[in-house]
């Protein structure tokens, strides 16, 4: 063999270097290296919890923390921006990301950037177990100053005295800390005589008068034995599941009145197991209203629940059984169906764009590593974004497959149930990853698409051809315009896209701004 032949620029192996820009990625192959905004976005989106295939927790933790830090301390405005856009968004299925972001800015960042991170606090420390947890979080970067301490007296202070005393009743205590130690470090200042009465309340448990009625409907509550003073209570005040003793959570009629009054969306998600196991979703009128409840659009958006939470609440709730197996139940199909409706409802309306495309998933063995801790791996995220995009494209040809080192079509349709496409999935023989794949496949049946939407932790090594290099073998002999958005499900720092080519986007994959990104790269809005 002529050795000559080996040393070649457009087809290169992945596990050597193609471009100069490109780094080893944790399988030992080599790919691009993402900017340290993109790095970023994938923190907040994604997080780090559980790590990767190939990276430890820790290690992915300290690599993606180690880029915000720095960002925190050189351009912490533009930090804090980021941040309040997802989390106000409800971009991400986790706030925590968010949350240790701002404390690091409210820690570490200039002058501007400290108030700015503090000013922000409450539109992103929403609840009270937000606030415990930003507390927990700040400590490792600072003390407790002037400014922090007034920042978090202003939490308790310029919302409405009701709602902070939902918060007090709510969450009582989490992350070590409670809203009595809170109140004793900030010292907030207020001349409202059911404000005063209610922080008095908090730090010591004496309660007057002028306590919010909230207050008094919740220490009745614990105090009560019976069914029907739950159910008035409930009835007359803003109770929620949280706020009533153990014994009334036993309770079918405790359930409904909690449900007919209205219970926050994520609160129904979670509790979907219990009131199937008491019964509750026994009574038709309850589960019609429950079933209509999880679907709406108005009170997902409200709630600002994720998709990929609504996801993780379908897929347990299918299973019939906890995580852990100590507990089962006889799955209801209607209310499947409605988790159903509801994870599409999650996101918000894409305008079709008629281009025919080709969605890979990557169903190599690292993409059954969980994604984000949710409990769900990233190859179960990735069939579930996938249905999202074919149900937008009524009117284009859209073909899935999946792939390691070699490609198979994949059974999916957008009519298909979420429970039935993550097994299509998860049964399916696993090996490495090549992402060229896709392109090569689609090169040799010189099957034109526009876009190639590739689902990826980018831990590619085992091709012959790099991605970037596949991709412009196929537009030289298929289609010149051809697009390639890859979604990555990990918050490593790599990618399988050429940042200098503008035909190919890089997106954080658990962000639920997804498919609408998608969607306008693909039509060339971006």
């Amino acid at each position: 063999m002529d050795p000559l032949t080996a040393v070649a620029t457009r087809s290169t192996p992945q596990s050597e270097r193609a471009d100069a820009r490109q780094k080893l990625n944790a399988a030992c192959g080599y790919v691009f290296t993402v900017t340290d905004d993109a790095h970023i976005h994938r923190f907040l989106t994604i997080g780090t919890t559980g790590g990767t295939y190939y990276t430890s927790e820790r290690d992915l933790t300290r690599d993606a923390a180690g880029v915000v830090l720095d960002a925190a301390r050189q351009r912490g405005a533009w930090l804090v921006d980021r941040i309040v856009d997802v989390s106000v968004a409800g971009r991400a299925p986790r706030q925590n990301p968010a949350l240790f972001a701002l404390a690091a800015v409210a820690g570490l960042g200039d002058e501007d950037a400290r108030a700015r991170a503090l000013a922000a606090l409450p539109q992103v420390a929403r609840t009270g177990t937000h606030l415990f947890l930003f507390a927990r979080y700040v400590e490792q970067f600072r003390g407790w100053g002037r400014g922090l301490r007034g920042a978090v007296a202003r939490w308790y202070v310029d919302r409405q005295v009701e709602d902070v005393a939902y918060q007090a009743v709510k969450y009582r205590q989490r992350e070590g800390w409670s809203h009595r130690d809170l109140l004793r470090l900030a010292h907030p200042e207020t001349d409202d005589e059911a404000r005063r009465a209610l922080f008095s309340w908090i730090v010591s448990g004496a309660a007057s008068d002028a306590t919010p009625g909230l207050v008094a409907a919740f220490q009745r509550a614990q105090e009560a034995t019976d069914t029907a003073t739950w159910v008035t209570l409930i009835e007359q005040h803003p109770l929620s599941w949280e706020m009533l003793p153990d014994p009334a959570l036993t309770e079918p009629a405790v359930w409904r009145a909690l449900i007919t009054k209205g219970m926050p969306q994520t609160a129904l998600l979670r509790q979907l197991p219990r009131l199937t196991r008491l019964g509750v979703l026994g009574d038709p009128p309850t589960r019609d209203l429950v079933t209509t409840q999880l679907a709406d659009p108005a009170r997902l958006q409200k709630g600002r629940v994720h998709p990929m939470n609504v996801l993780v609440a379908q897929r347990t709730y299918a299973s019939g059984q906890s995580a852990r197996g100590q507990s089962t139940w006889a799955p209801d199909r209607r209310v499947v169906d409605a988790l159903d409706a509801a994870f599409y409802a999650a996101y918000a309306a894409v305008e079709p764009t008629g281009k025919d495309t080709l969605l890979a998933l990557d169903v190599s063995g690292s993409m059954g590593w969980s994604a984000s801790g949710l409990g769900l791996s990233a190859r179960e995220a990735s069939a579930a974004l996938a249905l999202v995009t074919m149900a937008t494209e009524p009117g284009a040809e859209v073909d899935v497959v999946g792939f390691t080192t070699t490609l198979q079509p994949l059974p999916l349709s957008p009519r298909q149930r979420l429970d039935d496409a993550i097994r299509a999935v998860s049964n399916l023989p696993f090996g490495g990853t090549d992402c060229a794949q896709p392109l090569l496949w689609a090169l040799a049946q010189r099957k034109s698409y526009d876009t190639f939407v590739v689902y990826t932790d980018n831990e590619t090594w085992a091709g012959g051809t790099h991605v970037h290099q596949a991709l412009r073998h196929y537009r030289e002999r298929v289609n010149p315009a051809a697009r390639m958005a890859v979604v990555g499900l990990t918050a490593t720092d790599c990618s399988i896209a050429d940042p200098s080519d503008p035909g190919m986007l890089d997106v954080a994959g658990l962000d639920s701004a997804v498919p609408g990104l998608i969607a306008d790269f693909s039509r060339g809005a971006i």
